[in-house]
């Protein structure tokens, strides 16, 4: 398939820009694929559709504070960073990107706060990208500490508003554990504690996988020929018990299913001869588009994504991509919430 094929005209006040109140208020579109019947539901309505061994498999990932703003030795220039991950704890090595990237070259400093923390840039790694080295003398608790405190909620540009002190809630899951998400895994915002344990007591099991999101799902897609693009690669995990459970649901022919694409993403990319889940850990850079056949989860949970995005490709290849494209133009008649603090859709 091509590049141009997954576009499609969004209006801007359709943009959510703030999350459902409480969150499992959210709308949540249904979408049957073998009959390709759509239903407009509540996303607290789930509790219909998942019974007494069913699995739901979802990122627990947790989000840290990774745009920061600091400014150049001397010339006192304000300098976006933007925290992808951290390649070597002891020497404080991080892989971030940078804007204006220009400005910044190898050996600049980079202050922080009231020169609460410096770093300095090291290598170029792509034309926004660069090495940095952070210039800390204290304990890897209270450098992380300090993180917490200059850093910003990495929510989305398309966001326009100024990033909140809510936003450390409203961009975080309940069930986030393991911290090392640049951004969330946005299927999960819509979950309550009580909605889960709603499920939990109609029998569903609830596993849980990591991958930590970077910025290899939302890097755009600059080739017409969708063969010809490469991923980021992104850490996962996942877990004997994970595997277990989700073995047992798919040999009973129960619902297996993928809370939000960075979770099918990483049933994807362990899979074993006979298309069962094996345990894992370790970096996938697996991108999933049409056509695609999918081993694991036969079910999907996923909010409505960005025109021409991988994320929406992935979607596209799960539930067919003329059944997705009447969904979405149905979702914008329907004047449904987009992207990471909208509505969500349901794929059965």
């Amino acid at each position: 398939m091509k590049l141009s094929e997954f576009d499609y005209e969004i209006p801007k006040e359709l943009i959510a820009q703030y999350p459902a109140d409480p969150r499992d208020s959210s709308r949540m579109m249904v979408v049957h694929r073998s009959t390709g019947k759509i239903e407009h539901r509540k996303f607290r309505d789930i509790l219909e559709y998942f019974g007494d061994g069913d699995v739901m498999v979802f990122n627990d990932t947790k989000v840290f504070p990774a745009r920061m703003y600091g400014n150049k030795e001397k010339t006192g220039a304000r300098i976006e960073v933007f925290l992808l991950r951290e390649l070597n704890k002891d020497a404080r090595l991080w892989d971030v990107l940078v804007d204006p990237a220009r400005k910044i070259r190898v050996g600049n400093k980079l202050y922080f706060g009231d020169n609460d923390l410096v770093a300095e840039v090291v290598d170029n790694t792509t034309s926004r990208g660069r090495t940095i080295r952070f210039l800390f003398d204290g304990s890897e608790e209270e450098f992380h500490k300090t993180i917490d405190v200059l850093g910003e909620t990495p929510i989305p540009e398309y966001i326009k508003r100024p990033v909140e002190e809510a936003d450390r809630d409203y961009y975080q899951t309940v069930y986030a554990r393991h911290k090392g998400g640049v951004a969330a895994p946005t299927a999960g915002l819509h979950f309550t504690k009580e909605l889960m344990k709603r499920l939990e007591l109609k029998g569903v099991e609830e596993v849980f996988l990591t991958l930590h999101t970077g910025l290899g799902s939302f890097r755009p897609v600059e080739v017409e020929d969708l063969s010809k693009h490469r991923m980021d690669s992104e850490q996962f995990s996942i877990p004997q018990q994970v595997v277990n459970q989700v073995n047992l649901a798919k040999s009973a022919k129960k619902k297996v299913c993928a809370v939000g694409t960075t979770s099918m993403r990483a049933l994807e990319s362990s899979v074993s001869a006979a298309r069962m889940l094996n345990p894992a850990s370790g970096w996938t850079d697996k991108f999933i588009y049409p056509p695609f056949e999918f081993s694991i989860a036969n079910s999907m949970l996923t909010n409505f994504h960005m025109p021409k995005s991988t994320l929406m490709m992935m979607v596209a290849a799960f539930v067919d991509f003329d059944l997705l494209m009447k969904a979405y133009h149905e979702a914008i008649a329907e004047k449904y919430r987009f992207f990471c603090y909208g509505d969500v859709m349901l794929i059965l």
